[in-house]
């Protein structure tokens, strides 16, 4: 065995290049790459728009305005139940600091960090320092607000622009290679486009079921709002891991500060937990699992990544882009090795893929029967 220093250098500098150009650039890879994927989903549309007769330019504008429409409507169909939450806002403020301001007396006067510690005090203390955090937290919220909009308006347009010149793209892409070589780079920009259609259309199926089973459960413990909670939760999950941890969190201190009894948010809490526990070991490898092919450990490395790239952006978007790199992989002789550590096979279970697939065959049985 030999070990090419020089190759592993350019290597190491390659990936320090595009680290370094992905963080400098997000403000343009950002909306691009969000437009690459919603292109993927949208091009069927398109492409069914096209053969009733329409041009490029109309098919792809009406695609895009489908999916406004929809996302509006969730909005609107969500505000006036958005409306009353921010009306209890204030009254939860006040029960939050009543309650830690217990907690703090609690914990002082069995510790004694404090002498002579007030409640009353505690209470109008904290009071006064959300009326003074209250005006950064509203210009960061306005800045944040520009900056998604802005981010929303230049994906929305690079969306259109990829719609409208794709077999363009695709030919130059295709260009790049030797002529016995353009039908697999065609196949590989294909199997690009599958993975992340299937991605996206399975994360929707993954978040209306999530989000109806939420909802009907929090309906049923008597929560109020249940298909704002529900439908948030499962929007979150998009984020790995840790949007379903804050989907539930949310819920969980909406019933601890709207409800008297402590049994109502352990239920709510009970019940998410039920409903993870189906979505990660059922639902989730089934809908999403069996188009991204990918492990958990890189499932994981590409959040952390994501994470430190590019924020809540890429902790959505690293995934997917993870799934699209095994395609591209296992194209390349030298980049195989690469492929086989991101698939989903690395444990070499063969047994255990022989008994799903002997289950699945079994169940295709039974269903014809019936």
């Amino acid at each position: 065995m030999k070990l090419s220093f020089q190759k592993l250098f350019f290597i190491l500098a390659f990936m320090f290049g595009l680290i370094a150009v992905m963080v400098f650039a997000k403000s343009i890879l950002i909306p691009l790459s969000m437009a690459l994927l919603i292109s993927f989903i949208l091009l069927p549309v398109v492409k069914k728009l096209e053969s009733w007769g329409l041009n490029k330019l109309l098919a792809a504008f009406l695609s895009l305005l489908i999916s406004f429409l929809i996302i509006i409507g969730g909005i609107t169909l969500f505000s006036a139940e958005i409306v009353s939450l921010s009306d209890q806002l204030n009254d939860f403020t006040g029960k939050i600091m009543n309650t830690l301001s217990d907690a703090i007396v609690f914990i002082n006067g069995n510790i004694n960090f404090i002498e002579d510690l007030n409640r009353e005090e505690l209470v109008e203390q904290g009071k006064e320092w959300v009326k003074a955090s209250s005006g950064s937290l509203i210009q960061n919220t306005f800045s944040s607000t520009a900056s998604f909009f802005t981010g929303l308006v230049t994906t929305i347009i690079f969306t259109f622009l990829l719609l409208i010149y794709r077999e363009g793209l695709t030919k130059a892409f295709v260009a790049f290679g030797d002529n016995q070589n353009k039908p697999t780079i065609f196949r590989m920009l294909k199997n690009i486009q599958s993975v992340g259609k299937k991605y996206l259309s399975g994360m929707f199926l993954l978040i209306i079921i999530l989000g109806f089973a939420n909802s009907i459960g929090l309906w049923i413990i008597g929560i109020d709002s249940p298909f704002l909670f529900g439908f948030l939760a499962a929007i979150l999950s998009i984020v790995p891991f840790i949007g379903t941890t804050i989907g539930a969190t949310i819920p969980v201190l909406y019933a601890f500060m709207s409800s008297d009894s402590l049994w109502v948010p352990v239920a709510v809490m009970i019940l998410f937990w039920v409903i993870q526990t189906i979505e990660s070991n059922f639902l989730n490898p089934k809908i999403v699992g069996s188009s991204l092919n990918v492990n958990a450990l890189v499932a994981i490395l590409s959040l952390l990544i994501g994470a430190s790239v590019w924020g809540v952006a890429g902790m959505v978007l690293f995934l997917p882009f993870a799934a699209m790199l095994k395609v591209i992989c296992e194209e390349f002789d030298q980049l195989k090795p690469i492929a086989m550590l991101i698939g989903n096979d690395i444990s070499g279970d063969d047994n255990e893929k022989h008994k799903t697939s002997k289950w699945t065959e079994k169940m295709k049985g039974w269903l014809k029967l019936k």
